[in-house]
């Protein structure tokens, strides 16, 4: 329920042009106008903005933004009011605005930028790289009126004008693909030293080669780059031993997801062996990581030629198929980071090929922290569940449990969810569709199956029912798969969260 302030503020709001208020309002205008879905307004207050810091996030942070993320035209507004207060900064610097950095950063995000919510992402990133094109235009355009009209100054008069806007940083998470890939370049190199400067915490590249995905690293500012996300690149281990040394330039990077990019460490050659150990040395060069995504490698009885030089524990790893063999699990259940586990993905590896043995000592090694386990599709029968319960029952501090697509029957989900009743944390299961809500006669469990909808919803009910039987409100059991990117290591709590503008007034 909304407060009395923000109720008023939103009948404010419904105005345009607001009338003359005083600085203290201008966050729950901000948040008003945001949730209604007024740009001219957010424009407006964004280009008079009174304070130094305006983080969006932040700002909004109490509210449910999954309701009204992404809204691209609020925005775009935002952005626009950057530009408007930037070009009256140039005209009458000082006189207009307090606003020295805008951050954009961590803003909710759709599981997938290929869904027609996701393509905002990008029109998001497109939007931040017109505006610093455009303010640097316009900075061109206005030493040129100045230079026409005042012909006695010096060119370094009227730089020291034009210094005399400090400009504007903005923090953001960028996407780029081939489409976008020369406008983000521009932008980041003539916003470096310009009025509106991107500064990258999140860094999306997906579908691009690796000089295009090196170019635009070497334009990032090393400060603030804490994530990168590079899907569907193809650069496989030589590209990746390119790119790798641009990413030690970044001191606070801790997330690495390299999803979906041809990396093959399996049947190693002599030279494939070297190019992977140089792989395992630069990865080790990157002292802040603690998550890592692998999706989709190639592993095979291999994991431990691409971890062996990490120094630091990683606290969430990542390997959905990528074939992984039971000598990988041995390695991690003996590595450092087993004891720092808290999210563990080992969807799509196949449990009956000898896994389940040095599971159960990987998960016995992690279970003092794990937080997140999804064995989504590892062909987990009823013989393996049982023996894992055991397992995971010592798992106390357990969050997120994920077992869909997997041949359970509705006996063995029943079982699992009574004894997991007494871990105390956990509160979200995705359980398989159970088999007896398969249709008679379905040709193989994976592939070409149809669902009985009366059965499931049988099944559905009775679990329901167990729930409520046990009183524990707070656990959710679905078979409907969330956002995976919404349960990430960092909203675990334990990805140290983006502080830009650290040290100056106040928390807006």
């Amino acid at each position: 329920m909304d407060s009395l302030l923000l109720l008023c503020a939103r009948r404010v709001v419904a105005q345009h042009p607001l009338p003359a208020l005083p600085p203290v309002l201008y966050p729950v205008l901000f948040q008003a106008a945001f949730l209604d879905g007024r740009p001219l307004v957010l424009q407006d207050l964004v280009a008079t903005w009174p304070f130094p810091v305006l983080h969006v996030q932040r700002l909004l942070g109490h509210l449910d933004l999954s309701l009204f993320l992404p809204r691209l035209k609020c925005v775009r507004a935002i952005i626009q009011g950057v530009v408007a207060h930037l070009q009256r900064e140039l005209e009458e610097p000082g006189r207009y605005s307090s606003l020295r950095i805008l951050n954009m950063s961590m803003l909710p995000e759709p599981e997938s930028c290929h869904t027609v919510i996701g393509m905002k992402l990008w029109c998001r990133t497109d939007d931040f790289a017109k505006a610093c094109v455009e303010v640097s235009k316009h900075l061109e355009e206005f030493q040129k009126c100045r230079s026409k009209h005042h012909k006695g100054c010096s060119r370094a008069n009227m730089a020291t004008s034009a210094l005399q806007c400090p400009g504007v940083d903005i923090y953001a998470d960028l996407c780029v693909s081939k489409s976008s890939y020369r406008l983000l370049r521009d932008a980041l190199q003539t916003g470096a030293t310009g009025l509106l400067r991107l500064k990258c915490c999140k860094f999306n590249a997906e579908n691009i080669s690796v000089s295009e995905i090196v170019t635009l690293l070497e334009s990032l500012d090393p400060s603030c780059l804490r994530r990168v996300e590079l899907r569907f690149n193809n650069f496989g281990l030589t590209g990746l031993s390119v790119i790798l040394p641009q990413l030690s330039r970044f001191p606070e990077l801790c997330s690495l997801k390299l999803e979906h990019n041809n990396v093959v460490v399996r049947n190693l050659t002599l030279k494939t062996l070297m190019r992977t150990r140089s792989v395992a040395q630069q990865l080790a060069m990157l002292p802040s990581l603690r998550d890592l995504n692998l999706a989709f490698s190639r592993l095979s009885g291999n994991l431990h030629q691409i971890l062996c030089e990490l120094q630091s524990p990683l606290e969430s790893l990542e390997l959905p198929f990528c074939d992984l063999l039971p000598a990988d699990l041995a390695f991690l259940s003996q590595s450092i980071h087993a004891p720092a586990f808290k999210r563990l993905d080992l969807s799509g590896n196949n449990i009956s090929q000898g896994l389940l043995e040095p599971l159960q000592l990987l998960l016995e090694e992690a279970s003092a922290s794990l937080l997140y386990l999804n064995l989504k599709d590892c062909h987990v029968d009823d013989s393996h569940l049982n023996a894992l319960l055991p397992t995971l029952l010592r798992c106390s501090r357990l969050r997120f449990l994920g077992l869909r697509i997997n041949p359970l029957s509705m006996a063995a989900l029943k079982d699992l969810l009574q004894k997991t009743l007494e871990l105390p944390d956990l509160h979200h299961v995705e359980y398989p569709i159970p088999k007896v809500s398969y249709k008679r006669g379905s040709p193989g469990f994976f592939c070409n199956f149809t669902t009985d909808e009366k059965l499931l919803s049988a099944a559905s009910e009775e679990i329901s029912q167990l729930l409520a039987n046990s009183s524990r409100t707070d656990l959710i059991w679905t078979y409907i798969p969330v956002n995976c990117r919404a349960i990430d290591y960092f909203s675990l709590g334990f990805g140290k969260t983006s502080d830009a503008g650290k040290g100056l007034p106040p928390p807006y």
